[in-house]
């Protein structure tokens, strides 16, 4: 099998925990792989000439270690100066449903020479991930529509669609994502990831997770700690083991609020071309007039899915604009074109097998991490209180998903994060970030204990390390990982 690399668009993402069954984990950790692996040259467009790419053969379900196999892929630009060679180190993408599969010959050559003269750079398309072997929930096209799969409420606040959406959405999972999709979770992403270590034949690996692949270096960590080495964890999710997806949704009511502001003095500057105010104050109160009159007099929007401009497209464009400033314009220009009672260009979507493909691995993955709330009255009331404490976001963080209705139990409960362990964590995390607010991430520093440093920069966006030229905090990430040192204390990059 040659892998082939394509980007994915992200549309997802999002009790107490003693341990895990011991004979999960031992099976984990002591099958033997399948084998050296077999590197051939990856398809795709882009790539450094120097990327290779393999599978590694892993269990589906790792409490029945000898029953059906899938297939991880896998690939690796190898350390830039042998000599200096300390390990691999993997690059975990966010989503769920996201792949690092490209990102050796991506955000990899970003690094500091130092650091990729230390490390092979590694990549991997999780379980359910094409071209790993893959899963689909065969959704309707209009249940693609992101504004339908975050569960923004109807005007009235109602939540009567969300849940019939709910159901409809969670049973086409069901009939159409075959075994697969009843073990996508996190803490089987975090298996799979030793199995890779080990058939890249590594004794330990270190690794730079990113957003929600934060959880899943956090888990990974938590249950192979002696197979970690350095490990940086990057716009970090709330490991809370009560809610943990919930709790990932839930965050964005704080984000939206962190982050506004910084959207608002921009589009109220002077010289700005997509300018849509005269000062930042008006831009709040022009945002809620906007949707509010977009819930009562949708546009038409042929092209877009769906095919009108009502208030919710509004409030998940607002959403997706703020994770970083160059999205900004998006937003910007979506509301002038509402206030003068148009809709702009229907923007591009991915291919309608990506968009199938990463929502089914988004659905498994936060629906089989832990039991969501099945009744409307258990939402209802959290809705009601998110409208009117955070009104741009008018009450979707609090509501139900398709989790709601997903028909499979887990079949394990969530990993609790902890402070046991080798103390070599180092999280970055900027100050305002919409999808991993800050408040998020002082809960998982705060599980991880002494275990971990955070260094907290001042920028806004999502994505922190050598994403928005905070020299310090650069500075500080690469170090740790090419020398293994790290701050004494926390830290704030200004």
């Amino acid at each position: 099998m040659k892998p082939i690399i394509r980007t994915a668009a992200l549309l997802t993402a999002t009790a107490a925990v003693v341990a895990l069954a011991a004979p999960v984990t031992a099976s984990a950790t002591a099958a033997d792989p399948s084998g050296p692996l077999e590197w051939t040259a990856c398809e795709g467009e882009g790539l450094d000439p120097r990327q290779e790419c393999a599978t590694v053969s892993v269990p589906m379900d790792y409490a029945d270690p000898g029953g059906p196999v899938i297939e991880v892929a896998v690939s690796r630009i190898p350390s830039e100066k042998p000599g200096a060679r300390r390990g691999v180190l993997l690059l975990i993408p966010g989503g769920p449903g996201g792949s690092s599969l490209g990102d050796p010959s991506g955000k990899g050559q970003l690094l500091p020479r130092k650091v990729r003269d230390t490390y092979d750079l590694v990549g991997f398309a999780p379980r359910g991930v094409a071209p790993s072997t893959s899963v689909s929930c065969g959704l309707d096209h209009a249940d693609l529509a992101t504004s339908r799969l975050r569960p923004w409420p109807a005007p009235d606040g109602g939540i009567t669609e969300n849940m019939a959406t709910a159901r409809r959405t969670a049973e086409a999972c069901a009939r159409n994502g075959g075994p697969l999709i009843r073990h996508l979770s996190t803490a089987n992403e975090a298996r799979d990831i030793d199995r890779v270590r080990a058939a890249l034949g590594e004794r330990k690996l270190s690794a730079w997770g990113v957003s929600y692949g934060t959880y899943v270096g956090a888990v990974y960590s938590q249950l192979f700690p002696h197979r970690t080495d350095r490990v940086v964890l990057d716009s970090n999710d709330d490991p809370d083991p009560a809610r943990v997806a919930r709790a990932w949704l839930a965050g964005h009511e704080q984000g939206v609020e962190d982050v506004f502001p910084d959207f608002a003095r921009w589009a109220a500057k002077p010289g700005n071309p997509d300018r849509v105010a005269e000062t930042a104050a008006e831009v709040r109160p022009l945002f809620l007039r906007l949707a509010a009159r977009l819930d009562r007099e949708p546009l038409p929007w042929p092209g877009a899915n769906p095919e009108e401009l009502n208030g919710n497209v509004l409030r998940q464009t607002m959403l997706d604009s703020l994770y970083r400033p160059s999205r900004y314009p998006a937003l910007a220009r979506l509301m002038l074109a509402a206030g003068q009672g148009t809709a702009p260009p229907a923007p591009a979507a991915p291919p309608e097998s990506v968009l199938q493909n990463v929502t089914a691995v988004g659905a498994g993955t936060l629906c089989n991490d832990v039991a969501w709330p099945r009744t409307a009255a258990e939402y209802e009331d959290d809705v009601r209180v998110s409208r009117e404490r955070f009104p741009l976001t008018a009450g979707m963080p609090r509501n139900a998903m398709l989790c709601a209705a997903w028909p499979f139990p887990p079949k394990e409960p969530p990993v609790r994060v902890t402070d046991q362990g080798p103390s070599n964590v180092l999280l970055i995390q900027n100050a305002r970030d919409v999808a991993t607010p800050l408040a998020g991430a002082r809960k998982l520093r705060a599980a991880l204990g002494e275990r971990a440093v955070m260094v907290t920069v001042d920028s806004t966006g999502h994505d922190a390390y050598l994403a928005h030229g905070n020299a310090c905090g650069d500075a500080t990430v690469s170090r740790f990982l090419a020398t293994g040192q790290r701050p004494g204390a926390d830290l704030y990059c200004r």
